[in-house]
């Protein structure tokens, strides 16, 4: 059975300091000391500033061998998509120290809303997998328009993964659909808030959500069929206000292994 990877979706929260980091403790030690409870961790900052390989190097030098990072693609190669060759191998090069490790999950690249299924569209997904080259990637839509075998056949012949997501049950979001195209079996759980996700004064209220036992339990199964054909499974729990990820990001990893899956 492929290993189910759980961890969060970032982990530089300052709300996250006397829930989940020692009051006293420097940021500094935040990564090192994140990784002594979690196996990987989604970089979140890179869709908002480019990363580089020093920075890369120096985190993964902060955990264990088994350690993954998985990191979210730049917002202008997904949302805007100014990014040229030159950006996307510039991301690449800031990867390798992941690669070179080991220690490299998956690239994360997140669609908005308005990226619909169209040939446009598909052209683009071909483009960025043409720039992105070798590097293992899966792709999270937010409309449920893409849902359908025609998507996951596009996404297998390019040889990128889908990304399973739960989030509040609103019309035009995308469903809580199990599959695996690619080696990379990976989910999201982005909290069931339905009454903020579209309206909210600020960006965290979205993720102000703590899933039961119950809801979560509901995943077990999901990630069970993932694990069965993919090679490797990645759970980031993005609901991150309060560390509500971290609290719900052990209880379902205690859920797997009582199911035999991590």
């Amino acid at each position: 059975m492929p290993r189910v990877y759980v961890g969060t979706s970032g982990y530089s929260y300052e709300d996250w300091v006397g829930k989940f980091y020692p009051v006293d403790m420097s940021r500094a030690e935040y990564l090192t000391y994140y990784a002594q409870m979690f196996d990987t961790v989604e970089v979140n900052y890179t869709y908002y500033k480019m990363p580089d390989a020093g920075t890369m190097r120096a985190m993964a030098r902060k955990v264990g061998d088994g350690f993954r990072f998985s990191v979210k693609a730049h917002s202008t190669m997904t949302h805007t998509r100014d990014a040229d060759d030159a950006a996307f191998a510039s991301f690449r090069q800031a990867l390798a120290p992941l690669g070179e490790e080991g220690k490299l999950g998956a690239v994360l690249a997140q669609y908005p809303w308005s990226f619909k299924p169209d040939e446009e569209s598909m052209r683009w997904l071909e483009i960025f997998r043409e720039r992105i080259g070798n590097l293992p990637t899966v792709v999270e839509f937010r409309n449920r328009a893409w849902i359908g075998q025609e998507t996951f056949e596009l996404l297998e012949e390019l040889g990128f993964g889908f990304c399973c997501v739960d989030e509040p049950r609103l019309r035009g979001l995308m469903p809580p659909v199990a599959r695996a195209t690619s080696a990379e079996g990976y989910v999201r759980f982005h909290g069931r808030n339905a009454e903020k996700w579209w309206e909210h004064e600020q960006a965290w209220q979205r993720y102000d959500y703590l899933y039961t036992r119950e809801e979560l339990s509901e995943w077990v199964p999901k990630v069970q069929a993932l694990a069965e054909r993919a090679k490797v499974v990645y759970a980031y729990f993005n609901n991150h206000y309060q560390a509500q990820a971290v609290q719900n990001a052990i209880l379902f990893r205690d859920l797997l292994e009582e199911a035999g899956l991590a």
